[in-house]
């Protein structure tokens, strides 16, 4: 058997440790991003489609309760307040949902191992999962800016920060969606992941409201939470105002994303959840 395994080893591997197929393979890379994008455009009316309905009830719905007369929020409109952040809202958990669905749709159908036998590294793996999650939010973030361009003429006053923001709330939240599957081992310990810890995390990070006028020491905890940066800098994009300094937010989100994405990377690597 380990002469059989040493055997493989050589065949896969070429020499100083090169796999035959190159140090990245490209081919089974492009394979798991494209079942990625095809899982979830498959549904479009529901992945796509769907968000953009929900934004624009939320708005309507704050508008309607609140009256078009309510004061502004840090200098503007609150509708103009309220767009960035249910824009950003949306995108993180569609984010989040598109890994996580992918990653314990696998495990509870037995067909994980479609993803754990090629001849892909846990870097590719976790590369392919977290270019779906970007794509779809990528997607989801457009149709929704859109939306708010034609309906409430909305534009981004900084395109490039609101682009920067977008990716990096896509990558944070496609690798918690990552680990939340690889945690789960049913859809109920999924949808219990989903419903008290993102849902709170997301409603509950400025995205209704600026934290700044939160009483202590709520206020302070705020500015602990990766998910407010997301939000106040998706606003930061679009209205160039935002609670906290945008570049700490920046610098924040990306200390988030490399670490959340590590632990990923970790545990693809020793196969933590999924392997008998």
């Amino acid at each position: 058997m380990t002469r059989r395994s040493t055997d493989l080893d050589r065949e896969l591997l070429g020499e100083m440790g090169v796999r035959r197929f190159g140090r990245v393979n490209w081919l089974g890379l492009r394979t798991l991003i494209e079942r990625e994008v095809r899982r979830f455009m498959a549904v479009w009316q529901q992945t796509i489609f769907a968000p953009l309905i929900t934004a624009g009830l939320f708005i309507v719905v704050f508008v309607l309760a609140l009256g078009r007369d309510r004061g502004e929020i840090m200098g503007m409109p609150y509708v103009a307040f309220l767009g960035p952040g249910i824009l950003m809202m949306t995108v993180i958990q569609n984010a989040f949902a598109n890994s996580s669905s992918s990653m314990i749709s696998a495990k509870m159908q037995g067909n994980i191992v479609d993803t754990l036998m090629p001849p892909l590294s846990a870097g590719e793996i976790l590369t392919g999962y977290l270019v779906g999650s970007l794509f779809r939010a990528g997607l989801v973030a457009l149709v929704i800016a859109s939306g708010l361009a034609l309906t409430l003429g909305l534009v981004p006053a900084r395109p490039l920060w609101a682009v920067a923001f977008v990716v990096l709330g896509a990558l944070i939240m496609g690798g918690l969606g990552l680990l939340a599957g690889i945690i789960a081992q049913k859809f109920d310990q999924m949808a219990a992941i989903t419903n008290f810890i993102v849902t709170p995390l997301s409603y509950l990070s400025g995205t209704f409201y600026s934290v700044e006028a939160l009483p202590e020491p709520f206020r302070t905890l705020s500015h602990w939470n990766p998910i407010f940066y997301l939000i106040d800098g998706a606003r930061y994009g679009f209205a160039g105002v935002s609670d906290a300094p945008p570049w700490r937010g920046l610098a924040v989100c990306l200390v988030a994303s490399v670490v959340v994405n590590w632990i990923g990377w970790r545990w693809l690597r020793t196969g933590y959840r999924m392997k008998p």
